[in-house]
């Protein structure tokens, strides 16, 4: 088996993560204060965010940058801590059977895919026993294996923040943070990203090095679109007229629809090229629907998945013409403009005021007469969602990564029949299942969105039922129980 030696890990420090306690701050210290470290250790299981855990001579666990489950490998502690330690390898002993060569060069360096030294396959069967393990910690029992919904390997990724920084000799550095550093690690090509946007990573980075200022460029928005020209949204931290002539000279050489989000406390979007009409296009059971957007509206990375959990909503909901549908989080109207010729109607919450804007403008388009798009802070709700739920009897979540806390404590106490929960965070999906469950609900399916392969960032799927709550005055056949000459 060959042997993998890693030279001047050794020196690695990482910081503290955010919302680490301040006990833990004090606790942590670098591990060059504790003398010689280092060891030879046996790799149990991954954690939830794909590093390896082991356990030191005195049963203290380590958590190990890089490692696979069954892999002896050599360590180094880069931060030691009360109750565990942070480790990466020196030397690899044994090759766990899954370890694979990363598809991409700048896999060992850069922190944006954490997983590429384990196969695919492997790396989908752990999303969905962190998903299940979670959801069992708040006692919530799966009732089948979950099923996945996946797609492309490489290449699929249709939205991507680059960072931009020059260092103390002036040199540019453009591509995403190292792990555990804020250090980027510059990149000419990108393995997850869609091909046109990586192909236009080598010229970006010589035109950053030919700008006047580039240090005022805090980093770059890449997003392909349905268009022909990708888009590039330049941060631009303080107005340089000679960068921005440059821009708008790039803009037209390389056929690439450009802005600058200017300034610091005003922030303005201003395009350089032709405003281009943004559009993204997603399957609708009676034909192709067309999402207008903006930079900044959040759109789902990785569009084949996108679209398959389209397709699995309404399969899973067996929709049939009659439902009132209303749509939480719904964003320019992804679900709500797909799934509304499947309804008798949707109502279509969104806590920004421009993305609403943008949801009637799509509606309108698309001419979905049924649909109704509101404003609403959903992190705060109150009596007119509580009047939404009694009025639509299917509820769907696409929470931010936070999750629907009090949405979903609402919900429970609601008289809703079926809510399907979109989450891109397992542990807050696990938190809010466990007051949907509270209330009455059971969770009848659930599945794995691979939206992001390569990482460890896990996106799901959870439909939820219950027997239907019989309102005030309602018999238990759902007829009004008013008497009207003694007889319902």
């Amino acid at each position: 088996m060959a042997r993998l030696t890693t030279t001047g890990l050794g020196k690695r420090r990482v910081p503290l993560a955010k919302g680490a306690n301040k006990r833990e701050k004090l606790s942590s210290r670098p591990a060059a204060a504790f003398g010689p470290i280092g060891g030879a250790v046996t790799v149990e299981r991954l954690a939830h965010d794909g590093r390896g855990i082991a356990r030191d001579a005195h049963g203290k666990t380590l958590f190990i940058d890089g490692a696979l489950p069954g892999e002896q490998v050599e360590i180094a502690i880069h931060r030691q801590r009360r109750r565990f330690d942070e480790a990466h390898v020196r030397e690899r002993l044994t090759d766990a059977p899954e370890r694979v060569v990363p598809p991409c060069e700048y896999a060992e360096r850069c922190g944006g895919c954490d997983l590429q030294h384990l196969a695919v396959e492997a790396q989908r069967e752990h999303k969905r026993r962190v998903l299940v393990e979670l959801l069992r910690r708040q006692s919530i029992e799966v009732p089948h294996a979950p099923s996945l919904l996946a797609g492309d390997e490489g290449g699929y990724r249709r939205r991507a923040r680059l960072g931009v920084k020059c260092d103390g000799e002036g040199r540019v550095h453009l591509g995403f943070r190292a792990r555990g550093s804020e250090q980027l690690v510059d990149i000419a090509r990108c393995h997850v990203l869609v091909p046109r946007l990586s192909a236009l990573l080598p010229a970006l980075r010589v035109q950053l090095e030919t700008l006047a200022v580039p240090r005022h460029v805090g980093h770059l928005e890449l997003l392909a679109t349905d268009g022909e020209r990708p888009v590039v949204v330049v941060r631009q931290l303080r107005d340089v007229p000679e960068d921005a002539a440059r821009w708008r000279e790039f803009a037209a050489r390389e056929n690439v629809a450009l802005a600058l989000l200017r300034g610091r406390e005003t922030i303005t979007l201003d395009w350089l090229s032709d405003v281009p009409r943004l559009t993204t296009q997603v399957a609708g059971s009676a034909g192709a629907v067309t999402l207008g957007l903006a930079p900044g509206d959040f759109l789902q990375a990785n569009a084949e998945i996108n679209q398959r959990l389209i397709d699995t909503v309404r399969d899973w909901l067996a929709l049939g013409g009659s439902e009132r549908l209303l749509d939480l989080f719904a964003g320019i109207g992804n679900f709500s403009l797909a799934l509304a010729a499947d309804v008798a109607s949707v109502t279509a919450v969104e806590g920004s005021n421009a993305m609403v804007e943008r949801l009637r403008d799509n509606a309108r388009r698309n001419e979905c007469h049924d649909v109704t798009a509101l404003q609403a802070d959903l992190s705060a709700p109150g009596e007119a969602i509580d009047a939404l739920f009694a009025e639509h009897d299917t509820v769907l979540l696409d929470p931010p990564r936070g999750g629907a806390d009090a949405l979903c404590r609402r919900l429970a106490a609601s008289s809703s029949g079926r809510v399907l929960y979109v989450s891109c965070d397992p542990a807050s999906l696990a938190r809010d299942a466990g007051h949907l469950l509270a209330g009455g609900f059971r969770l009848e399916r659930l599945a794995v969105a691979d939206m992001f392969v390569h990482t460890a960032h896990l996106e799901s799927l959870a439909l939820f039922t219950r027997p239907r709550r019989r309102r005030a005055g309602e018999g238990a056949d759902g007829l009004s129980s008013v008497a009207t000459g003694g007889k319902r």
